[in-house]
């Protein structure tokens, strides 16, 4: 009787011995697969142009050159009519995110900062010009500095980069989707995501 109790005990441990191995090696895998899936997710990301928007600006240019010690004064002057295309977007391949399978733990490290992309076409009116003073390359690089620096200006004063940014959130929100799937935890620099809300309070 007592051989028969001894190799029931041996049969039970060898049993929960296997089976112990089979679910480690199971949850191994697992872990594994969710990994590769979330680094997937992050490979199939590229460039996401999130939002768009058309200025128009007009601009005046003026210049003038003191010649023969300040006796004459040779002028030149445009009109200019800019008509630009602007586009905002976010390379989400260059994100830097960390994977801990230990505690089942995505961390997006940093996001990288917003691309601003201006197409301008100018249109000039009215040139004037001096012989002494005519119109140079250096001129037209100019204009095209100065009308950049002012629709920067326009952007930063406007909804579209604070649109931009909603739709990036809605673009990470997908990460966040699927780390709660396969019960993992996101976080943003070391602050837990635990809802869809957490996200908007990103600082980017």
């Amino acid at each position: 009787m007592k051989k028969i109790f001894f190799g029931v005990v041996v049969t039970l441990m060898v049993l929960f011995t296997f089976k112990y191995c089979g679910d480690q090696h199971n949850e191994k895998l697992i872990l594994k697969e969710s990994s590769a899936l979330i680094q997937e997710s992050f490979k199939n990301v590229g460039k996401l142009v999130v939002t768009e928007g058309h200025f128009s600006q007009v601009f005046n240019y003026n210049n003038s050159k003191d010649l023969f010690s300040n006796l004459i004064s040779a002028e030149k002057k445009a009109l200019v009519v800019v008509n630009a295309d602007v586009s905002i977007a976010y390379d989400l391949s260059k994100i830097e995110y960390k994977i801990d399978e230990e505690t089942k733990t995505l961390t997006i490290v940093s996001i990288p900062k917003e691309e601003i992309k201006i197409s301008p076409d100018f249109e000039y009116y009215d040139i004037q010009a001096d012989y002494l003073n005519p119109f140079e390359a250096k001129d037209y690089n100019t204009i095209k500095e100065t009308v950049n620096k002012q629709l920067l200006k326009k952007i930063e004063a406007s909804e579209l980069k604070s649109n931009a940014k909603n739709r990036l959130i809605s673009e990470l929100s997908k990460f966040y989707i699927l780390t709660n799937s396969l019960g993992w935890t996101l976080k943003y620099n070391e602050n837990p995501i635990n809802n869809l809300e957490a996200l908007k309070d990103f600082k980017l």
